[in-house]
């Protein structure tokens, strides 16, 4: 299983991204897994849904190191979680490229997204006016990206229903770069959080975004 990243981001956090480069039998030689997990792999067919949700599996297996059985579930708002190990996980996928996060002590995100010019059409959708008017974001395909990347770590950050992109989470100015950080200001029930997003391109034209926050 070819792990091509894997950053421990404190202590208590650890991020790893994993190129998919197997077969859905490869992956399932590496698993355990029982009748309602059976059922949703049925449920996908065969292609890149059920090669994403296999490699998610796996790797969470490798990082924890374990040859227990792990019960992923999700949540009534879609947040996974771990029945029988305490950690707080994020999970990500796009077409090559599976990414988990996992942390012993604070909430995590993720998003991985591979680059396309297509973003251009719904940048309105989940930017403000102001957030567009950003050079760096604005027009710059990769600026777009890192844009949807930090929104959708921070969505999954957060783990509930109900936080919009466009009118929950602002994305303050920050220097685009292919590795780097920004800051975001988001509106909660619970109140405004500022939080710290970290992103990185990678060499092969995808774009992450993670943040790590109690």
């Amino acid at each position: 299983m070819p792990i091509v990243y894997n950053k421990n981001i404190d202590e208590h956090t650890v991020l790893a991204i994993w190129k998919i480069t197997e077969t859905e039998e490869d992956l399932l030689a590496g698993l355990q897994l029982k009748q309602h997990e059976l059922d949703i792999i049925s449920s996908l067919n065969n292609g890149k849904r059920l090669l994403h949700w296999l490699s998610t599996r796996l790797l969470l297996r490798t990082m924890l190191n374990t040859k227990e059985y792990i019960d992923c579930q999700f949540d009534e708002d879609g947040k996974p979680y771990l029945v029988n190990f305490d950690y707080h996980i994020s999970l990500s996928h796009s077409y090559d490229y599976a990414a988990v996060m996992m942390s012993k002590t604070s909430a995590v995100g993720v998003d991985i997204e591979l680059i396309k010019h297509k973003i251009k059409s719904i940048k309105h959708k989940f930017l403000s006016d102001i957030e567009l008017a950003q050079k760096q974001i604005g027009d710059n395909t990769e600026g777009l990206y890192v844009a949807w990347c930090a929104k959708e770590a921070i969505y999954k950050w957060h783990g509930k229903k109900g936080l919009e992109f466009k009118q929950h989470i602002h994305i303050k100015p920050f220097k685009l770069k292919a590795e780097g950080c920004l800051n975001a200001i988001v509106e909660l029930p619970t109140g405004t959080r500022a939080l710290t997003v970290n992103y990185f391109k990678t060499d092969d034209g995808y774009m992450l975004g993670y943040v790590v926050s109690n």
